[in-house]
This record gives structure tokens, C-alpha cells and sequence, in this order.
């Protein structure tokens, strides 16, 4: 694991996260990693809330993610690459709030999201025996085309986020899915590639019923065909014992699909490390 880094770690200034980043931080350097970056969420829409939220006041949980960041930079300095970011969920639902939460800091990485289409429910909630699943699909994939087009992000995660629920809740096939939308996700890809954003490898699809990294192998082939150059790599680890997990997989997938590096933000700038 030697030069690797995982960009997408959840500490216990997220909601669901458990670790605290100093956990984090030495549970890395115990597997050789090079470099962690803190992604704690922001689901932006939420702010208008504060502690009326049903997630918490999420501005001061990404505040102390910053501090102990800051903290722990200083404590690992001659160990461990530690970086700012956060995984900015919804950011086309409010530009005004998607704004003040980017402005909470000077954030060396930015993961943008879609957990939930616009006023409704997670996908995590969600009853899909209740519902049109393809119709849903449809509209989470416009909606990611417009936050690939338009947000300020520098990562675009987990591309098949509600997959990884209708695997678990559903017989489906996903693929049938993915091709109904084939052309959408063409579009998100040339939106990427255009802007010169990342498309992030989650390896947490790896451990649920899906068995594959979001997005899985051949739509990352399709993200290299179209001319895509950067990709990161995340765990998405809300527990400690998570952190790296599945990233031998992970980038043997990346390598295999024709990318010889991995991308890691720092001060919002890729920089390429070599698989």
C-alpha cells in the first residue's frame, strides 16, 4: 500500500462516521499509506437547518473535521500526508448554501455527491417495491449530468450510489438499467472530462451485494475511452477497521482499465501518483 492514499474517510464528525481522525491516521500508517483525506459530510441543503437537522449542525461537524485535521498535520507531519476535504452532498440543490459551505475553509479536496434527488429521501431509505425504479434511475442520472456540469467539486463520487440499495432490495438487473441510461452517462463522463474533474472508485460496492466498485469496471473503460484522465480512489470508510479496504481490487481494476495513476488533491490540484 506503500504510496497510496484513500481519498474518501468519514471520521466522527460525520453523522454515521465512528472514528475519530486521529484513529484514522494511525490506522493508515499501519497499512503504509502515503496520504488520507478527510471527507466529512455536507449535505449542503441541510445548513438552513442547523441543529434542526436530522444529521446535526453539519457546519460546525465539518469546522471540527477541519480543526482536527489541522491537529493532526502537525502530529503525523513526518508520517502521513493528511488532507482537508469533504464530500459535499446535493450541490445543485442550493447554490447559495453549496457556496457557504465551500467557504468554510480552504479545503484541499472536494467530493461531490448525490444522495438523494431534491426534496425526497436518501436512496438508502428508499422502498423500491413501492416504486418506479427506472424512472428514479433516470432522474438521479440527470441530476448527477447537472452536478457534473455545474458544481464546484473536484471528485465525482460513487457514480452508482443507488445500486448499491436496489441490488439489496430488489432483483433488477442493473445492467438493463445502466444501459437505459447509457447515454446520460456519457454526458457525466464528457462533463468530467471536459472540466477536468475526477471520477472516484469506491470500493465499498465491494462488500455489499452489488460485489463491485462504483462505478464498476466497464464504465470505468467507457470513462478512459471517452478520454478521462483523472481518478481517485476511495474506501468511503465510516469505521476504522474500513480504511483502504478493497483497494488491492480497486486498483488492479483502475490499472486494468488503462489508467497508470491514481489522482490525490492537494489545495485543489491533482496530483498523479503512479499505480
Amino acid at each position: 500500500m506503500n504510496f497510496y492514499c484513500d481519498s474518501h474517510l468519514h471520521s466522527n464528525n460525520s453523522f454515521d462516521g465512528t472514528p475519530t481522525v486521529k484513529e484514522i491516521c494511525e490506522k493508515a500508517i499501519s497499512l503504509g499509506l502515503s496520504a488520507v483525506t478527510v471527507t466529512d459530510h455536507m449535505e449542503a441543503p441541510e445548513i438552513l437547518l442547523g441543529e434542526k437537522s436530522e444529521y446535526g449542525d453539519m457546519v460546525k461537524q465539518i469546522k471540527k473535521s477541519v480543526k482536527d485535521v489541522e491537529s493532526c498535520q502537525d502530529i503525523y507531519k513526518n508520517k502521513l500526508t493528511v488532507l482537508k476535504g469533504m464530500e459535499l452532498g446535493e450541490p445543485m440543490h442550493n447554490i447559495q448554501l453549496t457556496k457557504q459551505a465551500l467557504s468554510i475553509a480552504d479545503f484541499d479536496f472536494i467530493l461531490a455527491s448525490v444522495h438523494n434527488l431534491k426534496d425526497e429521501q436518501d436512496f438508502y431509505f428508499i422502498d423500491y417495491s413501492q416504486i418506479n425504479v427506472n424512472e428514479l434511475i433516470t432522474r438521479y442520472f440527470i441530476e448527477l449530468l447537472d452536478t457534473a456540469q455545474n458544481a464546484d467539486f473536484d471528485s465525482l463520487a460513487h457514480l452508482t450510489y443507488p445500486f448499491r440499495y436496489i441490488c439489496e432490495c430488489t432483483d433488477l438487473d442493473i445492467q438493463i438499467l445502466l444501459q437505459e441510461n447509457e447515454t446520460v452517462i456519457e454526458e457525466i463522463f464528457k462533463a468530467l472530462i471536459s472540466r477536468g474533474k475526477a471520477l472516484e472508485v469506491n470500493t465499498s460496492g465491494l462488500f455489499k451485494k452489488i460485489a463491485s466498485t462504483l462505478p464498476d469496471a466497464e464504465l470505468l473503460k467507457k470513462f478512459k475511452a471517452l478520454g478521462g484522465k483523472y481518478v481517485t480512489i476511495g474506501s468511503d470508510a465510516h469505521q476504522t477497521e474500513n480504511i483502504a479496504q478493497g483497494f488491492g481490487v480497486g486498483l488492479e481494476i483502475i490499472k486494468k482499465c488503462g489508467f497508470d495513476h491514481i489522482t490525490l488533491y492537494k489545495n485543489r490540484k491533482p496530483n498523479l501518483i503512479e499505480i
